[in-house]
């Protein structure tokens, strides 16, 4: 299996698993990353996810020797399902190099955790192409354009200090403390109830390139979606009994 798919409770871990070359992203790589990404989704018991990599890297990238120069082209009708447009919180938890299209992958996580060994990169333009896998749009959208297109034109890596620094990490943990820490992230956000996270996000994303005015538009809509479920009066229920909710995803 190039990709590893575990379920923990509500928490689902998601391992590439290609540590022989770095967890390098190839057709079945992207296939089975596909596939589970879309069982998480589907999954009502699953609350956050976890994406990490096997071995001392989490994605290189392309597998370029897999590739093929002047036919990969990209398609509007790419089928990939991004974490970015699903509803569910993802957690990147990141060791090691995370260049080109693994950062691009990390970018469509909502959090992104590093290890102290992380390297973050893309050096497309070194191999011939540009960062085409979102990476010329997240990455202003994200960090200071400046240092974005710092990154994309020199095409060089920066450490995971230089990574919390200018925000694109949102900590820095020693390497063993990696997956314990993200798992501890999920646990957290599994204390809320799954729809109202979920709308949280969906409202920071929908908003996020609209004026304010349209945001809060959306914003309020969802929360007029959230007022109406059980899960609501489940909050106000355990409010006033003074304990936690018991949250259904419903």
């Amino acid at each position: 299996m190039a990709v590893e798919y575990e379920k923990k409770d509500k928490i689902a871990v998601i391992t590439l698993n290609r540590p022989e070359v770095l967890n390098a992203i190839n057709p079945e790589l992207k296939n089975e990353l596909n596939s589970f990404i879309l069982d998480f989704r589907d999954d009502p018991d699953l609350w956050v996810a976890v994406i990490c990599g096997a071995g001392k890297s989490f994605c290189v990238g392309a597998d370029i020797k897999q590739s093929k120069f002047g036919t990969a082209k990209r398609s509007e009708t790419d089928t990939f399902v991004r974490p970015d447009r699903i509803w569910k919180p993802f957690i990147a938890a990141i060791q090691g190099y995370c260049l080109g299209a693994g950062l691009e992958l990390a970018l469509t996580c909502d959090l992104r955790i590093a290890a102290e060994n992380a390297r973050f990169g893309q050096p497309e333009v070194n191999v011939g192409v540009i960062p085409a896998a979102g990476g010329t749009q997240r990455l202003p959208r994200f960090i200071p354009r400046a240092k974005a297109a710092e990154l994309i034109l020199m095409g060089q890596p920066i450490d995971a200090q230089e990574a919390y620094r200018i925000g694109l990490v949102n900590k820095v943990v020693l390497p063993e403390q990696l997956i314990t820490t993200a798992m501890q992230w999920a646990e957290t956000i599994c204390q809320a109830g799954p729809l109202q996270v979920g709308a949280a996000k969906e409202a920071i994303i929908r908003g996020y390139d609209v004026p304010l005015e349209e945001g809060l538009v959306i914003e309020r809509e969802l929360h007029n979606r959230i007022t109406a479920t059980e899960d609501f009066k489940e909050a106000g229920r355990a409010f006033v009994e003074k304990r936690k909710p018991n949250w259904q995803g419903k």
